[in-house]
């Protein structure tokens, strides 16, 4: 018994030791969800972080906005309180909405699949040349399409809220197709 209790000790030891892997890259630091929710606080306009929510949310996230933007006012320190409040709120959200747990905004700097960067990037560049050779070669006429749906819906007005989370879903299943998931998330099936 002694011996299981250390063993399960240096287990849980080494586990802590491993590098830390995003699942997804919308709960990074330095992924999109983050960014756009940094993008709202700069700007004060709520509607940049809005499409990483289901509607069921938006109260919740808004009445987060409005206290943020009043702490902000506060000094440094209550500003990135506040900020941390309002991102860490954003990416539990966004998460809940695809059925997965919150386990924080994981730090910059964090692993991510080079398929997950690839995909990005495509979406930056408007093309994906440099995406399709990393998935199997029998994927990739669906990948394309999806990718081109996403690119379809990508320029819209932030200010549309229900435009932004049309290219949320089309980006989330462009994303998971990516990875080699075949389904959708469960909040972007408006």
């Amino acid at each position: 018994m002694f011996i299981n209790r250390i063993l399960a000790r240096v287990a849980a030891q080494l586990a802590a030791l491993a590098p830390v892997t995003a699942e997804a890259h919308c709960d990074t630091a330095g992924g999109p969800a983050v960014k756009d929710g940094r993008t709202a606080l700069e700007t004060g306009n709520v509607n940049y972080a809005l499409k990483w929510i289901p509607a069921e949310g938006e109260a919740e996230l808004r009445g987060v906005f409005a206290q943020a933007l009043t702490v902000r006012t506060l000094g440094a320190d209550a500003a990135a309180l506040a900020d941390q409040h309002f991102l860490e709120t954003l990416v539990r959200i966004h998460r809940m909405g695809e059925g997965v747990g919150f386990t924080g905004i994981q730090p910059v700097g964090t692993a991510i699949d080079p398929v997950v960067t690839a995909a990005d990037e495509a979406l930056a560049l408007n093309s994906d040349a440099h995406l399709l050779p990393l998935a199997p070669e029998e994927r990739r006429a669906e990948l394309d399409a999806r990718f081109q749906a996403a690119l379809a819906v990508k320029d819209f007005d932030v200010n549309d809220v229900i435009a932004g989370r049309r290219y949320l879903a089309a980006y989330v299943d462009f994303f998971t197709y990516a990875e080699g998931e075949d389904h959708e998330h469960a909040h972007h099936e408006h």
